[in-house]
Parts: C-alpha cells; structure tokens; sequence
C-alpha cells in the first residue's frame, strides 16, 4: 500500500527542518506519542535505531524505527536549491513502513513538505484488511503533518487539546 501527502508550512525551510528534527518537540505534535528513545546512534542521524510506541485508541503499538537518509546532514546553511530528504524505515509486530519526506521552499517564508508512504504487512488479518484502510494511514499520517503545522506556526501542543 503506498500513498503521498503534503502540506505547506508557513516558515522557512531550514527552520521547518530544524524544528522537525529536534526530538525534545516529538510530544508536542505527535499525537498518541508514549515514548521515543534511541537504541543506538543519535536521534535524527542516518542509522540510529529507536524503540517508539505510540497510543492508538487503547492500544498501545511499539516499533523500531530506523533512520535511513538525511540529506544534507547539517541543517543549518542549506542552499536554497536543494531539497532536504529525510527517511526511515518503521517495523511493528506485522508491519513495516517507509517513510519518505521531502522538504522544498514553497517560496522565501513558506516550506513544502511531501511524505511519501508504503506499507507492507506480513499478518494475514493485515493483509486483508490494509488496502481497505488506506484512508485511515492517509488520514493519521496527513493528521501528523497538521499537528506540526500547528506547533511550528502557532505553538499549539496536541497535548493540551481538547477531545
């Protein structure tokens, strides 16, 4: 199951990324986030493992995630024309995920990020039921890229809302 999402984030680039990357901010816009801690390397860098689990509903779902591309490695003075990529790759009891994200200037003050997504499932209930819940991944996925958006631009924390 692959899907793509997008959404256009009302600050420069290099501060969207930088934002994005630094993990102590991971509570404020990721919904459901329990816990998120390296297993070996450095958070953000390309072949740091971390133990993640997430609350979904009332079930708890914890995974490995596994940083797989970071480019530029430095954050910080990125040339204008490039496009950041940052990657990884995500394993859960039947699950494994790709996640593909590009950041490009929308304009001087505006990003674009676009996130690309494939899903592969080993379990059969998973295999039978994943392409008939397609929306939903597209869904928390796009949910994700909002909820930063709303960090990043007004400060809000999903933590604190309501419902």
């Amino acid at each position: 199951m692959k899907y793509t999402v997008s959404i256009e984030i009302a600050l420069p680039r290099e501060r969207t990324v930088q934002l994005l990357a630094d993990s102590t901010h991971l509570p404020k816009w990721l919904r459901g986030l329990v816990l998120h801690e390296p297993l070996s390397g450095e958070h953000g860098q390309v072949g740091t493992e971390s133990r993640v689990v997430l609350l979904a509903g009332q079930q708890e779902i914890e995974a490995t995630e596994t940083i797989t591309r970071r480019e530029p490695a430095s954050l910080h003075g990125i040339p204008r024309d490039s496009v950041v990529h940052y990657e990884r790759e995500i394993v859960a009891e039947g699950m494994w995920n790709a996640a593909r994200e590009r950041f490009t200037e929308a304009g001087p003050e505006t990003t674009l990020w676009v996130s690309e997504n494939e899903y592969r499932f080993s379990s059969l209930p998973m295999r039978l039921a994943g392409p008939f819940m397609r929306s939903v991944f597209r869904n928390q996925s796009l949910q994700h890229m909002q909820d930063f958006k709303a960090f990043a631009e007004q400060g809000a924390d999903v933590r604190e809302a309501k419902g």
